[in-house]
């Protein structure tokens, strides 16, 4: 069983004149086969060709937010190829910071200092391509703990602090390549982290079993969300996708292409469906209990279930092929996999999840809905009014679609359930809602994450930069507040109200995160808000030094050609806002220091000389004066 803890539609006729201003139906015909398609999303087809959409009119939401107010919500964007996540104000779009995770940073020293490097690990060396941020909930509403976000170039899941925004915990996922979607559990509470590996490999994928294609697979991943440790995973069938899950604890599910287990395109092409993979929790938990499990080599405390088709612990259900996006409407009933290659959208009833795996209904049984959108659906988003927004991909538009009204109309009907199609700038993958994951949906805002951005900015070159569209979806009618240029694919986000987002204004003294650098200073006998001195021990050196606006404690100190140097410092300043820096010229060392926070790096001191450290983070009126030397002596 799921363990707990204590937390802390409007009807439009189509066919009515009356209506036509309010939905806006694509300019293409509905191409017939995946073949067509394809062809289609290969040579960006419409990229450009849409009128620009009507402005947001005056009772809609208003983007201005004047000198010296707040945004209403928090946006946490991922930072693709970057490696990094961003936050934003929404509905400003402005950019308020960023937070390291997979990359290299000299601004705050990320994979440069000794507390940084120990998160990253012996991945330190790699790049990144951060893919789909999610912060951890209790009882389906976000509890600002964790924000999660995987590597999908080097199958890692990372675990961002809310209180301080810094990345704490790498976990590199044993038996599987290319962690692709990630969601986290919504109930009871974040108990796991669920995460997909795209790809299928041998196993053990050592050399000696690369032309067995057909024994290749991928698995459905679980991390445990505090401890930040493997809990299972389970084989599948296919190529893993996106992910999401219930609000009851009970289930994960996830599209899955490849049914073929293909290698090539065209071979992945061949079937007509595929399938979404739904993950009992509760029966996978049970058979780990009883032991019903088996281990690889490599991870043998990782335990690894067979969840291929016929497993007890999963249940497959055929989709039109190539489905991509996986999104659990607020309402806790209904579950959308979108088609990508196919112009339809599957809509699934999760309250006869229970019915199928008991045996008694078959697969195709718990869909409550299959209707065509458009051209190219990736991914769906909600209001918590009943209406569901998604991406179409190739038709480069948003389209507004009652639930209800689908079903209706799936049952043979004749109802419309397509309120309003919004052209958008070009391209659109992700998008997401206000609280749009959560029970706490509240329809107010949109934002579509559009690949493609020519002719909607200033040309910087043959790079592009894409394109962040805000669209006001609190009143009946979509409308673009918004276009927001970004940098190197900002892949997904969420949209956090600024309420259930609290962060810490000083380090504490105590804090986890640098503990490691303050036990070596007790072994040496330092008070690190006190002391600033120099300990040798061989060619080892440390340098303990505090940093209060505007001096270093220490203006000097001596080393020897090719010793070992590590820099501790303290920043003493209690004051909001007034961070240090420590640059040591010429030697690639430079890292922040927040008030009442130690940070260290460490060095080989290589050639004989003066080299001057200086402050990086504007701290005062004499900032310019804060530095000093290291003298490096000939060996």
């Amino acid at each position: 069983m799921t363990e707990s803890r204590k937390p802390q539609p409007t009807e439009i006729d189509l066919n009515d004149p009356s209506d036509s201003e309010h939905v806006r139906l694509s300019r293409r015909q509905f191409l017939g086969s995946s073949a067509a398609l394809m062809g289609a999303a290969g040579t960006g087809l419409g990229a450009g060709l849409l009128a620009p959409a009507n402005a947001a009119e005056d009772e809609h939401n208003d983007i201005q937010v004047a000198p010296g107010e707040l945004d209403e919500y928090y946006g946490f964007w991922s930072g693709g190829q970057s490696g990094e996540v961003r936050i934003l104000g929404v509905p400003s779009m402005r950019e308020l910071s960023r937070i390291p995770v997979f990359n290299i940073d000299s601004a705050t020293g990320w994979g440069i200092t000794n507390e940084s490097k120990r998160v990253l690990g012996d991945t330190a060396f790699l790049t990144g391509d951060a893919h789909h941020p999610h912060m951890s909930m209790t009882k389906g509403r976000y509890d600002n703990k964790y924000i999660f976000i995987n590597d999908k170039a080097n199958t890692r899941v990372a675990r961002i602090r809310c209180d301080v925004m810094k990345t704490d915990r790498i976990t590199t996922i044993p038996n599987v390549q290319a962690i692709h979607g990630l969601r986290v559990q919504k109930a009871p509470y974040t108990k796991y982290v669920f995460c997909n590996a795209e790809f299928r490999i041998p196993h053990p994928n050592d050399g000696s079993g690369m032309d067995d294609i057909e024994a290749y697979y991928t698995m459905f991943n679980a991390v445990d969300a505090e401890t930040m440790e493997m809990a299972f995973q389970v084989i599948v069938d296919g190529n893993l996708d996106n992910t999401d899950a219930d609000y009851s604890g009970k289930y994960a599910f996830s599209t899955c292409y490849n049914s073929e287990n293909a290698v090539t395109l065209a071979g992945s092409l061949r079937n007509e469906r595929d399938h979404v993979v739904i993950f009992n929790i509760e029966r996978i938990e049970a058979a780990i209990q009883a032991g019903d499990y088996q281990t690889l080599p490599g991870a043998d405390k990782v335990p690894v279930l067979n969840g291929r088709k016929g497993s007890k612990l999963t249940a497959y259900v055929p989709v039109p092929k190539s489905p991509h996006g996986m999104n659990t409407a607020p309402d806790g009933r209904y579950a959308v996999a979108n088609g990508k290659l196919s112009p339809t959208i599957t809509l699934f009833d999760i309250h006869k999840f229970d019915d199928l795996f008991e045996g008694k209904i078959e697969p195709r049984d718990v869909i409550a809905a299959e209707v065509e959108l458009g051209l190219g659906p990736l991914h769906t988003a909600f209001d918590g009014r009943g209406n569901a927004y998604t991406t179409l991909f190739i038709d480069s538009q948003i389209c507004k679609w009652n639930m209800e009204q689908a079903v209706r109309a799936y049952q043979g009907e004749k109802v419309n359930y397509i309120v309003q199609k919004l052209d958008v700038h070009y391209q659109p993958g992700h998008n997401h809602t206000s609280m749009g994951e959560t029970l706490d949906a509240n329809g107010k805002y949109l934002v579509s994450l559009c690949k493609f951005s020519k002719d909607r900015f200033l040309p910087v070159g043959p790079l592009h930069p894409e394109n962040d569209q805000l669209i006001d979806i609190s009143g009946d009618e979509m409308k673009l507040l918004h276009d927001g240029p970004a940098f190197a694919e900002p892949h997904d986000c969420i949209i956090i109200h600024r309420s259930m987002v609290k962060t810490d204004k000083l380090w504490k003294r105590d804090d986890p995160f640098f503990a490691d650098t303050v036990a070596m200073a007790k072994q040496d006998g330092i008070t690190l808000e006190q002391d600033n001195k120099v300990i040798r021990d061989g060619n080892k050196v440390r340098v303990y030094m505090t940093s209060s606006a505007p001096l270093y404690g220490m203006d000097t100190f001596r080393v020897k050609q090719g010793d070992e140097v590590t820099v501790v410092i303290t920043n003493l300043d209690t004051i909001e806002d007034l961070t240090h820096g420590f640059s040591l010229v010429n030697h690639g060392i430079q890292f922040e220091i927040g008030p009442q926070a130690t940070a260290s790096a460490t060095f080989i001191a290589r050639d004989p000389g003066v080299y001057w450290y200086y402050c990086t983070w504007f701290c005062h009126a004499l900032h310019m004066e804060m530095r000093g030397r290291m003298l490096v002596e000939k060996a």
